[in-house]
């Protein structure tokens, strides 16, 4: 059922529903966006080893990650966006597509509803679309646009989301979709995810982050988290020093005050060197700045990796002095 064109229902991430008043559960830190996905009655077209909305996932249909999202009624969420933003208790909406046929028609009408009742950035994170409908979407006020890579490589991509995974996606269309995304919507407004933890090297990692900086992307860092009922269940988390290895690194390439090039590698791939002054590397650490969410401004998705009682791969607010002692001690390997 379908009125003024949207979807009867729509998923909200828990948190968000929390933030909302559609729901009540214990929120150890509340999301500063309200984080959406689009409702289907079966799964996703794409089949990406890690998500349980795979179409040969045998996960469960109301996750992402290890974040659960029940579906309420669209007029309801969005009627609480319009209370939520006049109350300042949120500072962005995050519309996320999974892959049929009429997405794009679905999240073009729910965007032109919020924007129609409220003011509040808009962003979108989808799979690969053209050039006429990112710029439908920038002229109808969404802010930013995300395109997942995911994978650091393009034989790691292949493998977890491109062919090789049975899914329809292909690593040079998703760069170019960023390049489209670029133009359309400007440099600083398009973003991507990096997943830590499927393979690659620290390195690669790191070449990928400077490459999406060099383009005007910017690239949000997730831990890899397995979910039953994927085809990556039995892969392990990334070490915690491994993935603070790469948060720090991330920081200073995303803040400019580092490049990949000048950093210096083992034969392994692994960081010898971050190539900055070690008095800058010890005061990025003491800052907490590089361990925080990474991704659009206002977004701090709580626990999208973890659990409460940790290990904490991305804080979602700034870390308590206590905090980053317990970093420092991640990353004694570093010696910093």
């Amino acid at each position: 059922m379908r009125t003024r064109g949207l979807p009867e229902k729509i998923r909200a991430s828990l948190g968000s529903a929390v933030v909302l008043g559609l729901t009540k559960a214990a929120l150890d830190a509340r999301p500063t966006t309200i984080y959406l996905l689009t409702l289907l009655s079966g799964k996703c077209s794409a089949n990406c080893g890690f998500c349980p909305q795979a179409r040969k996932s045998r996960g469960r249909t109301d996750m992402l990650s290890r974040v659960t999202w029940p579906a309420f009624p669209t007029e309801r969420v969005i009627s609480g966006i319009q209370h939520a933003v006049k109350k300042g208790a949120i500072e962005r909406v995050c519309i996320q597509a999974l892959n049929y046929p009429t997405v794009f028609e679905d999240v073009a009408n729910f965007v032109k509803e919020i924007l129609s009742r409220v003011n509040v950035p808009i962003s979108i994170s989808c799979q690969p679309i053209n050039r006429e409908e990112m710029r439908k979407l920038a002229e109808m006020g969404v802010e930013r646009i995300c395109v997942p890579l995911d994978a650091a490589t393009e034989e790691l991509f292949n493998k977890v989301k491109g062919r090789l995974a049975g899914g329809p996606y292909v690593w040079e269309e998703q760069r170019m979709a960023l390049r489209e995304a670029v133009h359309i919507f400007g440099k600083g407004s398009v973003s991507t995810h990096l997943i830590v933890g499927l393979g690659e090297t620290e390195e690669e990692a790191l070449r990928t982050i400077q490459w999406c900086v060099d383009l005007g992307v910017y690239p949000g860092l997730f831990a890899f988290t397995p979910i039953r009922g994927t085809t990556l269940e039995s892969r392990a988390r990334p070490s915690i020093s491994r993935y603070r290895t790469i948060q720090i690194a991330h920081s200073l390439i995303t803040d400019g005050r580092a490049r990949c090039e000048e950093m210096l590698f083992s034969k392994e791939g692994a960081i010898k060197d971050f190539g900055i002054p070690r008095e800058c590397l010890e005061q990025a650490v003491r800052t907490g700045k590089p361990f925080l969410t990474s991704g659009c401004p206002g977004c701090n998705r709580p626990y999208y990796n973890e659990r409460p009682s940790g290990p904490i791969y991305n804080y979602p607010r700034h870390p308590q002095p206590e905090e980053i002692a317990k970093i420092k001690k991640q990353i004694s390997t570093l010696n910093v």
